[in-house]
Parts: C-alpha cells; sequence; structure tokens
C-alpha cells in the first residue's frame, strides 16, 4: 500500500498589509483523522496517471476512502448561496458544450455571491465532493496569509530558516517565504509528470526521517541553479514547504487551521478532506476535496477579500503577475500560489480539470471540477477561461 500512495500523491498535482483585528470564531469545525477502508484493495503497481477514465471518476469523488488524511466538518454557520438571475440560454449552452468536451463533473458561476449557473455530469450530485489536486496550493497560500494576519509569521519577507531550521545549510538558506510562495526560490526543479525520475515522481517516495517531514528530507537533495527571486520554476515540493511553514508558525496542522481560518469564515457547507502524506503532514501542494458548491464559496470569500482572515490587499496581491511570463503569454504570471490570467483575472488550478476563476471587475467566481483524460490539456484549460470571458461579456 505504501507504493501506490506514494506514486499516487507524488504526481497530484498544482511586503505585509495592514494588520486588522482577526475574527475569531467560538466553536470552529471539528477536525478528525480519516482512515481509508479500501486501501487493502489497492493494487500497490498502479499510479493515478494510468488510471482509465472509470476508475479516476470513481476516486476522484471518494479519496478519502483510499488516502490517509484528515477530515473537517461543515462551518458551523454554512454560506446560504442564494439564486440569482440565469445566464443566457447560449451561454448555457456553452458552458454544457464545454462539460461534455472536457469530462466536466461539474460547473458553478456566481455573480454577486448569487448562482448564476449550476451543473453536473459524470453521476455527481451536489452533495459529492470532489479532488481537487493543486488548486490546494491556493488554500496554502490562503493560510500563509492567514499566519502573517495572526502574527505567526512575521512577513513574507521572512527567511525560511527561521520558520524551519531544519533547512539550514539546505538549498533553501537564503530563501523567503514570499520567494517560496511565489516559486521564485531558484532551486533546480524538475516537475514533469510523465517522468518516473523527475523530482516531482520522486519527492513523496523518499524514505521517511524520524521526527522530519518528508518536503524537508527531499528539499535536502536539492541544488540551487540561480540565484534566489531571480527565476520561477513550478515546484510542488514548495507548496509542501509552505505548507509546513504554515504548521510550524501556528502549531496546528493545516486541516485544523483551515477549519478556523477557511471553512468556518468562508460558510462551507460540505466539509473538507485533506490528504497526509507518509509522516503524517497534510500535503500543501495537493489533494484536499469538496463539493463543488464549496470550491465556489472558497472562491467568493477570496473575492470578498477574507477581510479579518488574511491581510488587507492579500488576494490582489497575491493574484497579481508577481512574475510575469513575458511577450510570449502577454497578462499570465503567477502569485502567490495563484495563477494570473489578463484583464485581473487569477485563478487556482490543478491537473485534470480542477479551477476556480475570480474575475473581480465582474464580481464573479467560476469553479470547474473534471476528470480530463490526461492530467493536462491546453486545449480545456484554454475553453474553460473562453467560457469565463463569455459569462463576464454577459454581465457587461
Amino acid at each position: 500500500m505504501r507504493s501506490v500512495l506514494v506514486s499516487t500523491l507524488a504526481i497530484a498535482l498544482a511586503g505585509c498589509a495592514t494588520i486588522d483585528e482577526v475574527r475569531t470564531v467560538a466553536a470552529p469545525p471539528a477536525v478528525t483523522q480519516s482512515m481509508p477502508a479500501q486501501m487493502a484493495s489497492m493494487d500497490p503497481g498502479e499510479s493515478i496517471l494510468f488510471w482509465n477514465d472509470e476508475r479516476r471518476s470513481s476516486a476522484f469523488r471518494d479519496m478519502e476512502s483510499m488516502f490517509p488524511g484528515l477530515e473537517i466538518a461543515a462551518a458551523n454557520d454554512p454560506r446560504v448561496l442564494v439564486r440569482g438571475a440565469g445566464l443566457p440560454v447560449t451561454t448555457q449552452a456553452k458552458i454544457r458544450s464545454f462539460m461534455a468536451e472536457s469530462n466536466a463533473a461539474g460547473v458553478m458561476v456566481l455573480h454577486n455571491g448569487s448562482v448564476v449557473f449550476e451543473d453536473y455530469g459524470l453521476g455527481l450530485q451536489p452533495d459529492d465532493r470532489w479532488t481537487s489536486f493543486s488548486v490546494a496550493k491556493s488554500f496554502t497560500s490562503t493560510l500563509l496569509g492567514a499566519a502573517i494576519e495572526d502574527g505567526r509569521i512575521a512577513s513574507i519577507d521572512t527567511p525560511v530558516v527561521n520558520v524551519i531550521p531544519a533547512l539550514s545549510g539546505t538549498a533553501y538558506d537564503g530563501v523567503t517565504v514570499g520567494q517560496i510562495a511565489s516559486m521564485t526560490s531558484g532551486v533546480a526543479w524538475n516537475e514533469d509528470y510523465t517522468d518516473p525520475d523527475s523530482d516531482v515522481a520522486r519527492m513523496l517516495a523518499i524514505a521517511p526521517v524520524a521526527g522530519e517531514s518528508q518536503a524537508v528530507t527531499y528539499a535536502r537533495t536539492l541544488k540551487r541553479e540561480a540565484p534566489a527571486g531571480t527565476k520561477w520554476v513550478y515546484k510542488t515540493l514548495e507548496t509542501n514547504l509552505l505548507g509546513l511553514i504554515v504548521e510550524q508558525a501556528t502549531g496546528q496542522s493545516l486541516a485544523a487551521y483551515a477549519a478556523q481560518k477557511i471553512v468556518e469564515p468562508a460558510g462551507l457547507s460540505g466539509g473538507m478532506f485533506w490528504m497526509q502524506d507518509l509522516t503524517g503532514g497534510n500535503i500543501g501542494g495537493c489533494c484536499l476535496s469538496l463539493r463543488l458548491s464549496d470550491y465556489a464559496r472558497f472562491g467568493q470569500f477570496v473575492l470578498e477579500g477574507g477581510k479579518g482572515v488574511v491581510p488587507d490587499g492579500w488576494f490582489a496581491k497575491a493574484g497579481s503577475p508577481l512574475v510575469d511570463f513575458g511577450p510570449n503569454a502577454p497578462g499570465f504570471g503567477y502569485g502567490y500560489q495563484w495563477w494570473a490570467y489578463p484583464e485581473g483575472r487569477y485563478g487556482a488550478q490543478g491537473i485534470f480539470g480542477q479551477a476556480i476563476t475570480i474575475v473581480p471587475e465582474k464580481q464573479l467566481v467560476v469553479a470547474v471540477i473534471s476528470n480530463w483524460s490526461t492530467a493536462t490539456s491546453s486545449a480545456h484549460r484554454g475553453a474553460f477561461q473562453s467560457v469565463v470571458s463569455t459569462v463576464a461579456g454577459d454581465l457587461d
């Protein structure tokens, strides 16, 4: 079973503002250990990259029965999503066509906090949950903002080794928390999902060391290729390190901190499952599971600014192109674990077609969960952004 957990998790991907008073929560959602019931029946030789569509579709809605993790109860006061005026018939038809072509399990559109479109595929029901893959990265970024707001981390410029002394003497010595968050550490990395010898394929296969996170153990093996802050390379390990930074600074698991800082204030209605690695830490770069409506609720919470949870202006900064991808991708870039898109849009995205796109100018949130036939697809991703543009155009 250890090998199937490793192979699956290894590829499962994606200046401080004014501090306001933190809103306290009298009774945050409960967090409990989730013990998988189906682990013994899984074939250890299998990897999620080679599962067929049916197998993935079944697993993506039920990760908590297959892998260890922490279960977070629903918010004490779930946010009610009221129904708004529907989208034009032609736009609804375009969304449904996109869903069919991309094997989507669900799409939800919120405008001014109201549901203007909601539909499901692949037999998914509104109360079912679906895995996130790298959409989880943007949740971890939000918890980083919360830790700064709480004073647990001094600022985005805090040296990483100040929070994780075990990284002293590694390639991450001299790197700041913000450089980890923007993936500009300058540490060499290979995120090729098709290469079994890539770093992303091996990072969770490294033998656990007693008393040490797997993320730190693997970080010890890495070398620097550029000065910190000068080169962007997408690295899931760095989000795992970011999650560990939050855990070390707050003294809580990511799941427990998320219960207070995301589930409760965003009013998530179906709770959350967050997978753990072989050393028992939540995986910051991957693998939380939510209802489609709760991905949308999280997007709405972000759109509204997360007041009292993160510093003022946190999401505007985190979703901006702190890294500009240049003339070959005009308007596109990367922030603090958020992808920056043209026209001030930003979003979270994960392999196999999971995404949340936020359009602040239109007060618009569009969430999609999917089972693409391949881990990545520029065609499907482009089609989703085209859907977002169409919906935004309807709101002019």
